[in-house]
């Protein structure tokens, strides 16, 4: 699977798992400066939420081959998307003790941990989101399906508020360095 993403200079690139099922990750050159740290950190988000649109789009396209589903499609999806999501995570650590110690800016480091948090949150209320979508495709006559369904819609978006917070915080506080 391709997930397109955009690197510093606004070029396309792309991650994508070879045939040993493990992700490329483009190497964090150990020279770049804190500017170039900021730079990747937009590029990793914006393929984040990439990743999440293509997970959002495999579940819809999943639901629809109900009720015989095509669980192994669905499977390999999860994954990719698995595997995209560990490999952004892995680089944000890094990214966040890189701008701590070798940039001197605590205050980054810890915007970069508090968005880790709610985007593991966000990832966590997505898949409860998928199994209750599932759900009230199994089960019509269940009522408080679509209920679950809107209130993990509702605390999703809180959360993304909450994560678009982070991010301009994180974006206040790098001006200089951008």
């Amino acid at each position: 699977m391709i997930i397109p993403n955009t690197d510093s200079s606004g070029k396309i690139i792309q991650r994508i798992s070879d045939t040993s099922g493990k992700l490329q990750m483009p190497a964090m050159p150990a020279g770049t400066g804190c500017g170039s740290l900021v730079q990747r950190f937009y590029a990793l988000q914006a393929e984040r939420v990439e990743a999440y649109r293509l997970f959002e789009e495999g579940h819809e396209a999943y639901l629809r081959t109900a009720p015989h589903y095509d669980f192994q499609r669905y499977r390999q999806l999860v994954h990719e998307i698995t595997l995209a999501f560990s490999g952004i995570s892995k680089e944000l650590i890094e990214m966040k003790e890189r701008l701590h110690e070798e940039c001197e800016r605590p205050d980054l480091s810890e915007h970069i941990e508090k968005l880790q948090e709610k985007e593991r949150h966000k990832l966590e209320l997505t898949a409860k989101l998928q199994l209750a979508k599932q759900n009230v495709v199994d089960h019509p006559e269940d009522e408080s399906g679509p209920e679950l369904v809107q209130e993990l819609r509702q605390k999703i978006i809180k959360t993304v508020e909450a994560i678009s917070e982070i991010l301009q915080d994180f974006k206040y506080d790098s001006e200089e360095l951008a």
